[in-house]
């Protein structure tokens, strides 16, 4: 019988499985797909798919470097911490961090369609179903971006084992060890802050009304709940509404926020910045960050880990 990309599909959407060992299962089992997933389950290929209702909120991030102006950053998740202290899987993270510093794809879905760079016969999605069969745990490659500097350097920085992982583009015109230096202070505040825009200006309108709305309801909730002669009226909570919101954007802005280093505990990341370069008669600005914290937005189940291994041990689960 002949096997077509349909079928091939059909098999990988229903186990999981990679394309090419779908392709042989079929092949294998004269195109019955029953048959099929038989196949698949007896060779361990479907180990992946009894796990895909889990949650992998833990893993690692990665960053991979090409030069001064090409790296990528990576996420990688598993189900547990523990998973994430093994070498086989921080082998394979490392390789999708290079995967993704050699690629051109501009989504998920296409870097998963990629050729594996360590074996062409497969895809990336095939060399994830692999280890998944290997390490025994839900593994997901989450998400990658490639950043490509067009006028200055883009300086990494990965902190606390690759639980984050920073990638900082600086637009400068003079590229020695200070400026590296500088950058790499800034990469390490992102981290540290988590800020989440480089200025003010960047802010979008729709965020900023946002935020006033939230806070005007802020002020005007404590303003009723003073006592009647002391509340403040309407102009006044107004000219507070901008102050707070100053203050935020302060916050959320990396060249607005306090330098983390600063000696005087006053000088902002925007001036530590414009004193390096001055020192350096150069010109230097921090164009763009990207910041992947592990399971950074994932709802992470809270199982009972003793409860699940005594069910598994009274064949429940």
């Amino acid at each position: 019988m002949a096997i077509t990309a349909a079928m091939v599909k059909e098999l990988r959407e229903s186990t999981g499985a990679g394309m090419m060992e779908c392709k042989k299962a079929l092949t294998e089992t004269n195109g019955d797909m029953d048959a099929a997933v038989e196949y698949l389950r007896k060779n361990g290929i479907m180990k992946a798919e009894k796990k895909a209702s889990r949650i992998a909120a833990e893993g690692l991030t990665r960053i991979a470097v090409k030069d001064d102006t090409t790296a990528a950053v990576v996420e990688v998740n598993s189900e547990t911490d523990f998973v994430a202290q093994n070498e086989k899987f921080q082998a394979f993270v490392e390789a999708v961090a290079q995967q993704a510093v050699n690629s051109d794809s501009k989504d998920m879905d296409a870097f998963m369609a990629e050729k594996w760079n360590q074996d062409t016969s497969k895809t990336v999605n095939d060399a994830l179903v692999e280890i998944t069969a290997v390490i025994s745990e839900k593994l997901s490659i989450r998400r990658f971006e490639k950043v490509v500097a067009s006028n200055g350097i883009i300086v990494p920085y990965v902190h606390g084992n690759g639980r984050i992982s920073v990638l900082v583009e600086a637009e400068t015109d003079v590229v020695n060890d200070d400026i590296k230096d500088a950058v790499k202070n800034v990469a390490m505040q992102v981290a540290a802050l988590n800020p989440k825009y480089v200025a003010s200006e960047d802010v979008s309108e729709e965020y900023r009304n946002h935020e006033k709305e939230i806070l005007l309801a802020q002020a005007m909730k404590e303003n009723e709940e003073l006592p009647e002669g002391k509340r403040k009226p309407q102009e006044i909570i107004e000219k507070m509404l901008i102050g707070r919101l100053n203050k935020e954007l302060k916050e959320i802005c990396l060249n607005e926020q306090v330098y983390v280093r600063a000696e005087d505990g006053k000088q902002t990341v925007g001036q530590y910045i414009a004193q390096v370069a001055k020192n350096n008669n150069a010109k230097l600005s921090i164009k763009r960050f990207v910041r992947f914290e592990t399971g950074e937005g994932i709802e992470k189940k809270n199982e009972n880990f003793a409860e699940e291994v005594a069910k598994q041990a009274a064949g429940l689960n």
